[in-house]
């Protein structure tokens, strides 16, 4: 009788031991021990649009100073098509273990969803946001044989001549600053769609298209070459880099602002901790004076916003870009 106390009570004290050790088993190699550990292996970060972009600029950029601070590579791979829509599925189907990241234009979450009558991902269920990375303005970049010299002009001659701007592609940051452009100037004007922004540069400096509001990164070295006429910049003040260019309120369409802003999202599902890793180091690296230099260079300013705000961010966008879009009848091909 005592000898089968003596062992109930020891078969009690191995179930709880072996109980306690499977906790501290599943913690460790489980979901939640994952997340803790990572990241333990190198990090793909997507960016769904063309390399030498301006997303694939500040992107790589980025993913140099994350590298750095996660002390883990961070892999870029370009998926481009589709105004963003193509990269943004191949990161929504990827495990949501924090080793598969998008930076996503802002027209990818406010004009993609008017746009396309058919989505392949919906960024609302099936993306988490992170954080906003960078933001920065447009510049009005006209074709030098276009015979006017300032936003005025082009207004003008626009309402007495058809004429033609470009961008990188139906529903990109560019084209959409375009399109808004158009729009609060009241005037007509045809969209000539491009795979990529600097093919769109290429024609506008060869006279095939006649303007563009183009991201600072891709313009301004050709702005100052003399190879296009930069008109204005679009945002509320001037830019530094372009001190003597007004901005496109100030030169003829009073309260026009139109910046273009990026952003990092992740796999929905993926764990609280690991995105709140990310966040941080995202913080960081965006504090690194070699970041710093970088979006200085490519006219952006770096700021980090929590996804409630930038939830905001993209609803408040969203609502101008359905209008816009209604207004000009814009569908994507």
């Amino acid at each position: 009788m005592l000898l089968n106390q003596l062992l109930s009570k020891l078969r009690t004290q191995l179930a709880f031991i072996f109980t306690l050790f499977g906790g501290i088993f599943l913690l460790s190699y489980g979901p939640l021990g994952q997340a803790q550990s990572w990241p333990d292996k190198p990090i793909k970060l997507i960016i769904p649009f063309a390399p030498g972009g301006t997303t694939d600029i500040l992107g790589r950029a980025l993913a140099q100073q994350l590298s750095i601070v996660l002390k883990q590579n961070v892999i870029i791979e370009n998926r481009a098509g589709a105004g963003g829509n193509i990269g943004a599925e191949a990161a929504a189907k990827a495990p949501a273990d924090g080793y598969t990241l998008i930076l996503a234009s802002g027209s990818m979450m406010t004009v993609n969803p008017f746009l396309y009558k058919k989505m392949p991902v919906d960024y609302a269920k099936d993306l988490t946001y992170i954080t906003t990375v960078a933001g920065g303005p447009m510049v009005l970049a006209v074709n030098p044989k276009l015979p006017v010299n300032n936003v005025k002009e082009l207004i003008a001659l626009a309402k007495t001549k058809n004429l033609n701007f470009g961008s990188a592609g139906i529903g990109s940051q560019v084209h959409m600053a375009g399109e808004n452009f158009i729009y609060a100037a009241g005037i007509p004007a045809t969209h000539i769609p491009y795979k990529g922004e600097a093919l769109a540069m290429n024609d506008l400096i060869a006279g095939q298209i006649d303007f563009m509001l183009g991201n600072f990164p891709a313009t301004n070295g050709f702005v100052k070459s003399g190879q296009v006429k930069a008109f204005g910049v679009t945002s509320k003040a001037r830019m530094k880099q372009l001190p003597n260019v007004p901005t496109v309120a100030e030169a003829g369409v009073p309260g026009f602002e139109n910046n273009g802003w990026f952003a990092l999202a992740a796999p929905m599902g993926t764990p609280n901790v690991i995105l709140e890793k990310i966040y941080n180091a995202t913080g960081k690296a965006l504090e690194s004076e070699t970041m710093q230099a970088s979006l200085e260079q490519n006219g952006y300013v770096g700021f980090l916003t929590k996804p409630k705000e930038l939830e905001a961010l993209i609803k408040a966008e969203s609502a101008t870009w359905d209008k816009v879009i209604k207004a000009r009848n814009i569908q994507a091909q």
